[in-house]
């Protein structure tokens, strides 16, 4: 079986594949998720799947993954809501937001353009929806380093090198340390997510929110790790 871990990158995004049944892994970058999907048996995703319709409450997934992040809560961005996912500026979709009780940062509007793509994706193939998992990279590093979130900084050389070694020692060492247009903590990050895939592969991760709890357009609002 062929998995897969996706985290956006400046110029679409970095894909890692690994066959179950060995260690090598395959590290590229697409330009659509569509294209990351292609030949896999399951993908997780670094990217929400599944909106409410008002930003609170929030989804119940995002606030389990913070309280087993403590010091990391920071990483676990807030997903807008679908109605602000349709703005095509920063004031127009906070301005929204505001008016159902919350703002929105300028770095979530920045994800807006992925969030758009992973929702339409899905949204049109059932078959796709079977297959792409959303995932947390800091929190597959939580699950690789005992429970315990990784407080470095993964852009700095002491925490890049830390999440390099949690990977190495649970069978996901690389010599790719760049590629173009993809940022060296993006290539860890979607190694991180890939090591989630297995795990969803094989029945060993762990779900966050409820199993049936889907959003207006029938998306599942979970995050595995």
């Amino acid at each position: 079986m062929i998995v897969g871990g996706a985290d956006g990158c400046r110029s679409g995004w970095v894909v890692c594949r690994r066959d179950t049944d060995g260690p090598s892994l395959d590290i590229v970058v697409v330009k659509t998720l569509a294209e990351a999907c292609e030949g896999l048996s399951l993908l997780a995703v670094d990217m929400p799947i599944g909106l409410v319709d008002v930003p609170r409450p929030p989804r119940a997934c995002e606030g389990e993954a913070r309280r087993l992040m403590p010091g990391k809560t920071s990483s676990v961005f807030p997903t807008p809501c679908r109605p602000a996912l349709a703005c095509t500026t920063h004031a127009e979709a906070n301005a929204l937001s505001k008016t159902m009780g919350v703002g929105l940062t300028q770095q979530t509007f920045h994800l807006f353009p992925k969030m758009r793509e992973v929702d339409d994706l899905l949204r049109g193939s059932r078959t796709l929806r079977s297959i792409v998992y959303e995932a947390h990279p800091e929190l597959a590093f939580t699950r690789m380093n005992g429970g315990r979130p990784v407080l470095s900084k993964k852009r700095q050389p002491d925490g890049y090198a830390e999440r390099r070694k949690l990977l190495a020692r649970h069978g996901f060492k690389t010599k790719v340390g760049r590629l173009s247009s993809a940022a060296r903590d993006d290539i860890l990050d979607a190694i991180a997510v890939c090591r989630t895939a297995t795990l969803i592969a094989a029945g060993q991760a762990t779900r966050l929110g409820p199993a049936r709890l889907r959003d207006s357009c029938g998306l599942p609002m979970n995050i595995w790790f």
